[in-house]
């Protein structure tokens, strides 16, 4: 429910607050006062379009800020407000909307800056606002279409879900399925390429890691001669065969030394023990290095078949990978997507199957939602035409026809076989037979607008029922209604506003009269800017105000009778249907 609405510079309003509350209210003023910037107000912060335009003449910025409570909203509104980053503080969230006369716009949900969408989604459960607008919207196939689900309720929404899920998957399926047919001589080449390297590897047959380690044998072998030749001089430099001086006997006379005197201090015995150990590695290593070059391999053969082995795991990394490593997991690779290639045939059948059970659960889950839309069609005929014959209108009839067509392409739903979309295999089509004995008419050629008006509030008042908002907005709905028709818009709508908060936008003071609270937008001018501002009227205010709409004169003493005549009704007749 909105608690509070506040307007700065926006169109012609300076800056002004709405101060909400259950009920009724309703708001009127002079033609061109600013009425309807209060719904605009209302649209921008539903996520509606930004407008530079409507930011007030000489005005940086145009700001929109309302005060939303939030305890009859969805149990994850708090969860995502949350995930936004944003507050609710006493059950209540703050909700704002800035456009700046360059028509950048900015919103916020909680404090945080949110898209424009965002907020949208947050608001738009527990706002519904209805505009002459809407009156055209219903006419469309697809709002009806929608009204009818709505009323329907849970069930079928559910089934609309599943259906529009299923339908998007075989959507998807069936573009794979053609894809593969399409691209199927591609995919034999592409199969052929795949063959032909899958089996030059093959023949080469590498093992992981393999060209490292043979460019490391290849270096070893060519250089061999000069590695013996080191190694025997580093031997010889280590532990000479042929008596010359050597590292181990510098080493062991070094030792000697120092073991003469180790015992007139301990520090020699120290180095003393120190040296003995270098001795015994210098053993160690003297022998690995003659052993070394014991083992240098100088065999030209086995270096010219590394070389060949080399030149052929060469080939490979030139077409298949930068490593051997490389070109073993693009072999993995290929091999996967060959069988996939050479299975083409069983790919386009396993598609196919799928398309075929997708389609018979489309028809089963089309079936179910088409029984509901055609239960609830006839009660909601029924509930719309008590509601019009409320509404001044007794002996108009209204039909809601639920129908499918006949298509080949179809789903085969019982024994036909029907034209399907993502919301189903139903065409839904609300007529209105306005007068006794007529025929059941498309909306759009069988209602006038004030008629049109009055089927719209039907409905609505029909949904409230099945699906209720919080909070309703009505912007001049009741245009092109007058007289005993407009009372009873007037008293439907205080009906509404008995489960909900409703706002009303009206020119009509039979309307008006049923308010709770009546707020009225005065403008005044100095002359160069004019400025708009909501004003709320007490009791004697309301009168003038209702005398005003009646004959355009607030101080006419049998216009202000009137407007308290009617004001008078209005209560009683609200007080008899508490």
């Amino acid at each position: 429910m909105l608690e509070e609405l506040r307007i700065t510079s926006l169109g012609v309003i300076e800056e002004t607050v709405l101060e909400a509350a259950p009920g009724l209210t309703v708001i009127t003023g002079e033609t061109g006062a600013g009425k309807t910037m209060v719904v605009t107000a209302l649209g921008l912060l539903l996520g509606g379009r930004a407008d530079s335009g409507a930011v007030r003449s000489g005005a940086r910025t145009a700001r929109v800020e309302g005060v939303v409570n939030v305890e009859r909203a969805s149990p994850g509104l708090a969860a995502r407000v949350e995930e936004l980053g944003g507050e609710i503080e006493d059950g209540r969230l703050l909700i704002a909307r800035q456009i700046s006369a360059e028509g950048r716009s900015r919103a916020f949900a909680g404090g945080v800056s949110v898209p424009a969408s965002v907020l949208a989604d947050l608001v738009d459960p527990m706002v519904a606002v209805h505009g002459q607008s809407d009156q055209h919207r219903l006419l469309k196939p697809s709002a009806q279409r929608e009204a009818l689900d709505r009323f329907a309720g849970r069930k079928a929404l559910e089934a609309l879900a599943r259906f529009s899920t299923l339908h998007r998957r075989l959507r998807e399926t069936e573009a794979d399925r053609d894809e593969v047919v399409r691209t199927a001589r591609e995919r034999a080449r592409e199969a052929d390429l795949l063959r032909f390297g899958l089996e030059e590897i093959e023949a080469v047959a590498p093992e992981p890691g393999e060209d490292a380690a043979l460019a490391a044998e290849e270096t070893r072998l060519g250089f061999a001669d000069t590695l013996r030749t080191a190694a025997v001089q580093a031997r010889e430099e280590l532990s000479s065969e042929e008596g010359a001086p050597d590292a181990l006997a510098a080493v062991s006379t070094a030792r000697k030394l120092l073991e003469g005197v180790r015992e007139h201090d301990p520090e020699v015995s120290a180095l003393a023990e120190r040296l003995a150990e270098v001795s015994y590695l210098l053993s160690d290593v003297a022998a690995d290095v003659s052993s070394y070059s014991a083992g240098v391999d100088t065999d030209p053969a086995r270096l010219a078949a590394v070389s060949e082995r080399r030149a052929a795991l060469t080939s490979l990394t030139r077409k298949y990978g930068e490593t051997i490593d490389e070109v073993l997991d693009w072999a993995r690779r290929g091999a996967e997507r060959l069988l996939l290639l050479d299975d083409t045939e069983g790919h386009i059948a396993e598609l196919t199957g799928r398309v075929e059970g997708l389609r018979a659960e489309l028809a089963d889950v089309g079936a179910e939602l088409s029984s509901l839309r055609q239960q609830a069609a006839v009660r909601l005929a029924e509930t719309v035409t008590d509601e019009l014959t409320s509404l001044a209108m007794p002996h108009a009839r209204l039909a809601v026809d639920v129908r499918q067509t006949p298509s080949d392409a179809g789903l085969a739903v019982g024994d036909r076989t029907l034209a399907f979309g993502s919301t189903g295999i139903d065409e839904v089509e609300i007529l209105l037979a306005a007068n006794k004995g007529s025929e059941p008419r498309p909306l759009g050629r069988g209602a006038s607008g004030g008629e049109l008006s009055r089927v719209m509030l039907a409905i609505e008042v029909a949904l409230a029922e099945t699906n209720p908002v919080p909070t309703f907005v009505f912007d001049e709905v009741d245009a092109g209604v007058g007289g005993k028709a407009a009372v009873e818009v007037g008293r439907r709508l205080a009906m509404l506003a008995r489960h909900a908060q409703v706002f009303v936008v009206t020119h009509l003071p039979q309307v008006a009269a049923f308010a709770d609270r009546h707020h009225v937008v005065r403008k005044s001018s100095d002359g160069v800017v004019t400025t708009s501002g909501l004003v709320t009227l007490d009791e004697a205010e309301r009168v003038r105000e209702l005398s005003r709409m009646l004959a355009g004169l607030e101080d006419s003493e049998t216009a202000l009778a009137h407007a308290q005549e009617l004001l008078e009704a209005a209560q009683e007749s609200r007080s008899r249907t508490r």
